[in-house]
Order: structure tokens, then sequence, then C-alpha cells
């Protein structure tokens, strides 16, 4: 899944911060881009953990325009962080799909080309998508 991150951008006195509105507490910094971004990760999987160890669902990210104005976020850049969210969701279970197979080469192409994990990732993701926006 997608995560919209606001970005505070640091200088040389200050480091790069980086918030992830629609995980609670997922807050990070590093003295670059890079490691700010690598830290975001990691918090962000952090706090999904103890979100469902204290029996809260997993947060469903939104889009960046809903935090967009907000007075925490203001003059802060945007950008996309991806995690998955698979293993905060529960066991899973096998499913069998049916899908064309002009449908299956393009999941598949998109799966190697975004170095996704599995089409089963890439179909769990995209389901969840469409929940999201309902």
């Amino acid at each position: 899944m997608q995560y919209p991150i606001a970005i505070e951008w640091g200088n040389e006195t200050t480091a790069v911060g980086i918030h992830i509105p629609d995980i609670p507490g997922a807050v990070t910094a590093g003295d670059t881009f890079e490691e700010a971004y690598n830290a975001a990760v990691e918090v962000a999987h952090i706090m999904l953990e103890e979100q469902v160890t204290a029996g809260h669902p997993v947060p469903m990210p939104t889009s960046a325009k809903r935090h967009h104005d907000h007075p925490d976020y203001a003059g802060m850049g945007w950008g996309m962080l991806e995690i998955d969210i698979a293993p905060y969701l529960g066991k899973t279970e096998k499913v069998n799909v049916t899908l064309p197979g002009f449908v299956i080469q393009r999941i598949d192409r998109y799966v190697r080309d975004h170095n996704i994990k599995s089409r089963s990732s890439f179909l769990a993701d995209a389901a969840l998508e469409k929940l999201t926006r309902l």
C-alpha cells in the first residue's frame, strides 16, 4: 500500500523529517532524505505492529490531499511510501480466482517491473485500495 508522507526538508543544521499522517505516531528523521525515508519504512512497520498488537485495525492510507491543508503539515513537501501491510492483516487464506489471460499477463508484468513480492500481494493491495475508496 502507498501511504502519503509529509516531508520536512532539513538544512545544514536540521534533519529531514518525515511524517506518515495515516499511521498514528509514525514520525522520524534522518540526516539525508534517503536516511529519513528508510527510517520511515522502519517506523511504519513498528507502529503498524503496535496497532495490531493493541487490537486496533490496520490504518488504511488516504490521499495526501486529505492532509495537505492540515496546519501540522504546512509548508511540507509530499511523497509516497510503499508499505507491505499483509503481515498485519491476519492469517492468509487460499482462494481460487479466474481471470482473463491478458489481465494475468499485465499483473505479472507490473509485479515484476515494480518489484512487488507476488501476484497475491498485488491483488490484495489492489482490493484494499478499492475497498478504502468506498
